[in-house]
């Protein structure tokens, strides 16, 4: 019974291969406190920039409805001026004025007429 109780030796392959078998030893990478201070600046940048863009943009929206609501007071204010230059040239008729000028009992004496050109 000796020959039961002895373990038969084995080739150096054989112990290789056993110990190959053996699950590796699997190591979580952990994130180390530099990388989260780099990550939370970034993080804050890019948050910072964000706002900054946003802001921005909300400056140049009101610029440009500024802009727009002053081109239509000019836009406004030409037409009220050619109206304006319209009746003054309905007004200012030759024929018109003459008449005022008969009710009001002028008369037309041609030796005092100046004439008065408008540029």
């Amino acid at each position: 019974m000796s020959n039961l109780a002895r373990q038969p030796k084995r080739a150096p392959e054989q112990q290789q291969q056993v110990e190959k078998r053996v699950a590796p030893v699997t190591r979580r990478a952990q994130i180390t406190l530099g990388e989260k201070i780099i990550a939370s600046l970034f993080a804050l940048f890019v948050l910072i920039m964000a706002v900054k863009i946003v802001s921005t943009e909300a400056a140049i929206y009101n610029t440009n409805r500024s802009i727009e609501d002053t081109k239509t007071a000019i836009q406004n204010k030409n037409k009220v001026t050619d109206d304006l230059k319209m009746q003054v040239s309905e007004l200012s008729r030759y024929d018109r004025i003459y008449e005022k000028a008969k009710k009001l009992g002028l008369k037309l004496d041609e030796n005092n007429v100046k004439v008065v050109e408008n540029k």
